[in-house]
């Protein structure tokens, strides 16, 4: 746990949160910990080759606590939240990340983003995980997908018009499975991130081509994917749409449950250069000298 004693002079002016960066994955783990499936994301940013290029801070007080993971991987950036939201706002006022990014909050953390980013999107998603207890697989084929077909990948990914742009090492890091029907790619599911050290996996990417749909065939390329990754984790995670109710009734029947409500939200940082954010981190580096901390008077 992060270390939340202050000073009995500090105390006294006002309510102060420690903020600091984390550097050992130990600490980290057991901070995640009780946030289950909900961290998964996060918790596969602690695998070796992705922590390196992560960034973690902690806020803590009497009040309560909270982390902030800022990450990059092959897929983009990605800022991961959670704790009290007062806590998670102290973090922020110093610490908000690059200008582009992909936010993973809870519902509650919503106000303290907007603070600082504009919330491209409001929809309430839903976190189901799955286990090799709850697994139950379906019937039907689909192959495994390698790098050397993201020409063939990104057509389908575009079917609707959205440029897309994943790369041969996107496919080949990840686990892809497709189905091909009258000699082309329909179907496709794979992954956000695989942690098998941490064995902790999230499904993603999930997508049939509309003349395609309503055939069960996101189900069965979902069902690969995830058969695949239980050999290796023992977690496993994805997010749908709450109202999606024909998509969560497929992933129930693949055997994943629900887990908790969240947003996940394309984030553009309100102040482009950063300057506010630094003169903060002056300010409270200065008061957190004599601990070494960063203070944040609220």
């Amino acid at each position: 746990m992060v270390d939340s004693a202050l000073s009995q002079g500090r105390q006294a002016a006002g309510r102060e949160y420690a903020v600091q960066p984390l550097w050992d994955r130990d600490q980290i783990r057991a901070m995640l910990a009780p946030e289950g499936a909900y961290a998964a994301y996060a918790r596969a940013q602690l695998e070796p080759g992705l922590f390196e290029l992560s960034e973690w801070y902690a806020a803590s007080s009497p009040e309560g606590q909270a982390l902030v993971v800022h990450s990059r991987s092959g897929l983009g950036r990605a800022l991961f939240a959670m704790g009290s939201p007062e806590a998670l706002d102290a973090v922020l006022k110093l610490h908000p990340g690059p200008r582009f990014t992909f936010g993973s909050l809870r519902l509650e953390h919503r106000p303290v983003l907007q603070r600082y980013f504009l919330v491209t999107r409001d929809t309430i998603m839903l976190r189901m995980s799955v286990s090799r207890e709850t697994f139950r697989a379906v019937d039907g084929e689909a192959v495994r997908l390698e790098g050397r077909q993201a020409g063939e990948i990104n057509r389908l990914y575009s079917a609707e018009g959205g440029p897309t742009s994943y790369s041969a090492r996107n496919i080949d890091e990840g686990t892809y499975y497709g189905i091909r029907l009258d000699g082309r790619l329909v179907s496709i599911a794979g992954t956000h991130v695989v942690s098998p050290g941490e064995g902790v996996a999230v499904v993603g990417n999930v997508f049939t081509h509309p003349l395609y749909r309503n055939r069960g065939l996101a189900t069965i390329v979902s069902c690969a994917v995830t058969r695949e990754l239980l050999r290796a984790c023992s977690l496993v995670a994805l997010t749908v749409e709450a109202e999606n109710a024909p998509a969560v009734r497929a992933y129930r029947r693949l055997g994943y449950k629900p887990e908790c409500s969240l947003y996940e939200t394309p984030l553009i940082r309100k102040e482009p250069l950063g300057i506010i954010s630094l003169a903060r981190r002056l300010a409270a580096g200065w008061r957190g000298r004599a601990d070494g901390k960063e203070i944040v008077v609220k």
